[in-house]
């Protein structure tokens, strides 16, 4: 399934969620016992609304309550709650995931550790509800990707905790980065910093090349203000595109490194490896300038941690230069299963054809040696294909 967002009027995280509970509303269920389950007071209520804006039919995502029972701001005190909330395990990781980057493009803006970041007005319960939410109904449509449309810019300021900052907020900027913003004259905050973590946790593409497919859903998110000449909704549409591959994006970071000595390089890049956000590193030996032997590296992560991978490459090698670039990836959609008592990844290849293969670290523990880990591999892999036969 692809997943396309047109902004119309604005992208923010009720909005999002407004558009996701239009076109799905059998989620509403889920989304709000995870937002209850993150910690929001009994006193506030969690509705989605039905209205229109500009002759356009959709729902609001509406959380009110009193300001007893306030959430304290720091970045590590809503991970602290979060982390030992009875969430769902996905949908922590995506809560948690949306959270960093906003923590990190703030840490950046006001030079502190993203441990110590306030956030303020996100700080909110109804900005929690809305990022929890998010995250609940993003894991519940599973494995899809997704693209947006030309993002308004807007234009003005918006009152922060740190005074009047022009549009769009310097976060939201940040979290930006790589996206196209179009002027259509219409003022005011058109993308919130909530709006612009979710892109950035969604992987987003925005090259204008959406997949054909059969339209399968389409819903609409309403904004709360009136915007003069348009409606004030974010569109979602859902193509079924038949495929069993997963388009999107991933960063890469490359350079080399000829003043590093082999064990000091291993240990940097296993810490790279390390990282939630990389996804693979690779070493090749090459040889560099003046015909000395070097090692080139190769880093891929996700786009909205570029910045962050970036800087951990910098404290983790010598390097004192690299090179960055987005490129598309096309991915199987795998299913996590169990054969044996071991896991394994199960794979529809675009013929229909359906394949397993067992996971390394399974192997690795249930087998001191080749020849055992070879024996067992088989006896999995084995099994999977006479249980699909």
């Amino acid at each position: 399934m692809h997943i396309h967002l047109d902004p119309v009027g604005g992208l923010a995280g009720d909005m999002f969620l407004g558009a996701l509970l239009h076109g799905w509303p059998e989620l509403e269920e889920e989304v709000v016992a995870s937002v209850r389950a993150a910690g929001l007071p009994q006193s506030w209520t969690v509705t989605v609304v039905p209205g229109t804006s500009g002759g356009m039919t959709g729902n609001r995502f509406v959380v009110s309550g009193e300001a007893d029972g306030h959430p304290v701001g720091r970045f590590r005190d809503i991970r602290s709650r979060l982390l030992a909330a009875p969430l769902a395990e996905g949908v922590r990781s995506r809560s948690l995931d949306i959270f960093s980057l906003l923590a990190r493009a703030e840490a950046r803006i006001h030079g502190v550790a993203v441990d110590d970041v306030h956030f303020h007005e996100l700080a909110d319960w109804d900005s929690v509800a809305d990022i929890v939410g998010a995250a609940a109904a993003i894991e519940a449509l599973g494995s899809a990707s997704w693209s947006v449309g030309d993002l308004p810019m807007g234009s003005g300021t918006v009152m922060t905790a740190h005074g009047r900052m022009p549009v769009p907020a310097p976060a939201t900027a940040l979290l930006l980065a790589g996206y196209r913003l179009v002027d259509d004259g219409v003022p005011g905050e058109r993308v919130t910093p909530t709006g612009a973590a979710l892109l950035a946790h969604l992987q987003a593409r925005q090259d204008g090349r959406r997949p054909s497919g059969t339209v399968q859903v389409s819903g609409h998110g309403l904004g709360t203000r009136m915007l003069e000449g348009m409606a004030n909704i974010l569109r979602v549409i859902a193509l079924d595109t038949g495929q069993a591959a997963v388009r999107g994006a991933v960063g890469v970071i490359s350079f080399e490194i000829d003043d590093q000595t082999p064990e000091e390089l291993s240990a940097g890049l296993d810490r790279l490896r390390a990282q939630d956000d990389v996804l693979d590193v690779v070493q090749v030996p090459v040889t560099g300038k003046k015909g000395r032997v070097a090692v080139s590296v190769r880093v891929l992560c996700r786009t909205g941690a570029v910045q962050a991978v970036i800087e951990a490459c910098f404290a983790q090698t010598t390097t004192i230069g690299l090179r960055w670039r987005t490129e598309e990836r096309v991915e199987l959609a795998r299913e996590e299963v169990t054969i044996a008592g071991h896991g394994a990844k199960r794979v529809r290849r675009p013929d229909g054809t359906v394949t397993t293969k067992a996971d390394l670290d399974a192997l690795v523990d249930a087998a001191t040696d080749h020849a055992g880990r070879a024996r067992l591999r088989r006896r999995i892999e084995g099994e999977a294909d006479d249980g699909q036969s």
